[in-house]
């Protein structure tokens, strides 16, 4: 298990819950692409009302029901993994936005077993 403590990034892609790529909703990519690629974790957050650059309202409100809510896909790693990764990242997005911020982690480990 990689070293998590201490200083760290967090990113966050902010896209749109109909964004596709190959085929696939685009949160789902890019979950695997950080898999694939080793990272610790990422999780994947869908929101209940937002707008984004058009400035179009998406809610999860019955009477307006959105096909396309917010969706913000968050990874903790080292801020120089997520620069290697960042034009593969950018080349998969059609919109959205992209996030960097510098973290804490005081703990991260596997859920002990028994």
């Amino acid at each position: 298990m990689t070293e998590m403590t201490g200083e760290q990034a967090l990113l966050r892609i902010f896209i749109g819950e109909s964004d596709q790529f190959n085929h696939l909703p685009l949160y789902e990519a890019l979950v695997e692409l950080f898999r694939k690629e080793g990272f610790a974790g990422a999780t994947v957050l869908r929101g209940i009302a937002g707008f984004g650059a058009h400035s179009v309202y998406h809610t999860d409100r019955l009477l307006r029901l959105s096909q396309d809510l917010p969706i913000v896909v968050e990874v903790v790693d080292s801020r120089e993994r997520f620069e290697a990764l960042l034009p593969t990242i950018e080349s998969m997005l059609d919109g959205g936005m992209i996030t960097m911020e510098k973290v804490s982690v005081w703990c991260y480990s596997a859920k002990r077993q028994g």
